[in-house]
């Protein structure tokens, strides 16, 4: 029995090690989220990330937006992680989670979790939507532009 259980543990590091870049991409976006529960909540927001590996990074986005007819504002800390990071032409997916607060009608803190699909992870910019939870049902869309440190990749 141990030695399945070094089989399966040597297997999932292998399939989630992400290998390091030779120099950490930055992202930057604009989007906006919008969760539906009670109260609603829309907001326009400013995105940034950074690449810790080729599969990894690290998201901050900051938005500002209505809830209930009142100014409200939602922050987020996600990490995430891309089933596709190199591909070139077409939209990749990824998963993220990570932590949300909250301001305006409601106070809260939240988890947030959400499944995401990219166009073009590798090139230079590109379109991306999610769902997921995190506050209520939550989505959102966005346009990122990215840095690829010593890669030519538009």
């Amino acid at each position: 029995m141990p030695c399945r259980r070094v089989k399966w543990l040597a297997t999932a590091l292998a399939l989630f090690s992400p290998a390091p870049l030779p120099a950490q991409t930055r992202e930057l976006g604009l989007g906006a989220i919008v969760t539906l529960s009670d109260p609603a909540l829309a907001v326009g927001s400013v995105y940034g990330a950074l690449r810790t590996s080729s599969r990894t990074r690290i998201s901050v986005s900051v938005g500002a937006g209505l809830s209930r007819d009142v100014l409200a504002w939602r922050g987020e800390l996600l990490g995430h992680f891309l089933f596709s990071p190199e591909e070139r032409r077409k939209p990749g997916f990824y998963l993220a989670g990570g932590i949300a607060g909250v301001d305006g009608p409601v106070e809260r803190g939240y988890l947030v979790l959400t499944l995401g699909v990219e166009a073009r992870p590798r090139s230079g910019s590109g379109w991306a939507v999610e769902a997921g939870v995190g506050g209520g049902f939550r989505l959102g869309a966005a346009y990122r532009w990215r840095w690829f440190p010593g890669l030519f990749t538009q």
